[in-house]
């Protein structure tokens, strides 16, 4: 930081990790080797961009701050990491289809900024089937969200959206003070495998709008009941064929379920 004269940015979310025992850890719970290609979203000055070059991977560091990514490029050329592509520019506006260019199976892993993890995460398993495998490092709360379990208080709709692609579970926690600067929480290292295509739940073109649709409002009023939270476009017919208590709230439902209440009515 002392030597490019950068400093983190709020705005962008920014925590350095400063310890090279967490990011090797990182990459070795990644699986990453050689025959593998790796996508890496705010890569930062380059910690965990080298410990994933060091398994061999070719690795495409994405970094929207252009004072950093000059940064990175200067650090990977110093390192002599040869399979390593440093990409300047905002992940969420990058065109998927070119970021992800030369294979259809990648592996995200990543530090990702805390203020886009949740979001990113989820619209990456919706929009970007090329990537197979998921890990990263985010605030120990968002961790929790992504993995929780039906019935858990955590369960919402990132829950939701995550279990219908994926099978999702924290491997590591990873302490504050190894970030510059030290942020005020805890962070977690979430694995996310996407569901292989014979695995996949079923889920029709025409239900997947309504699946959003009921999910999304049923977590809006998640302290009503979903006879309640879902009036007007759930009746008792439904929830029956369904097999679905209308008198549950909506962390008790299972992906599946949310499913069969999407494909009712249509």
């Amino acid at each position: 930081m002392e030597r490019f004269c950068v400093s983190p940015r709020r705005s962008f979310g920014q925590n350095f990790v400063a310890d090279p025992n967490t990011v090797r850890r990182i990459a070795r719970l990644s699986g990453a080797g050689p025959a593998d290609r790796v996508l890496e979203i705010g890569a930062g000055l380059g910690s965990l961009t080298l410990a994933l070059a060091e398994t061999g991977a070719a690795v495409r560091a994405v970094e929207v701050d252009s004072g950093l990514a000059a940064a990175l490029r200067e650090v990977v050329a110093e390192a002599g990491a040869r399979r390593v592509e440093v990409v300047e520019g905002d992940a969420a506006a990058l065109d998927l289809d070119d970021v992800l260019e030369g294979s259809d199976r990648w592996m995200l892993v990543a530090n990702l900024p805390y203020n886009i993890a949740t979001g990113l995460v989820v619209d990456l398993l919706h929009d970007a089937a090329a990537i197979s495998v998921m890990v990263v490092m985010v605030q120990r709360e968002v961790g929790e969200r992504l993995t929780a379990p039906p019935g858990s208080r955590a369960r919402g709709v990132p829950s939701v959206f995550v279990e219908q692609q994926g099978a999702a579970r924290v491997v590591a926690k990873v302490p504050a003070s190894v970030f510059r600067p030290r942020p005020k929480v805890e962070s977690v290292v979430v694995r996310i495998e996407r569901h292989r295509s014979a695995d996949a739940l079923p889920m029709p073109p025409e239900a997947d709008a309504r699946f959003d649709l009921l999910v999304r409002t049923g977590f809006g009023q998640r302290r009503k009941m979903l006879r309640r939270s879902l009036a007007g476009l759930v009746g008792a017919d439904g929830f029956a064929a369904a097999g679905v208590d209308p008198a549950a709230r909506p962390e008790a439902l299972s992906v599946d379920q949310w499913i069969r209440l999407a494909r009712t009515g249509l």
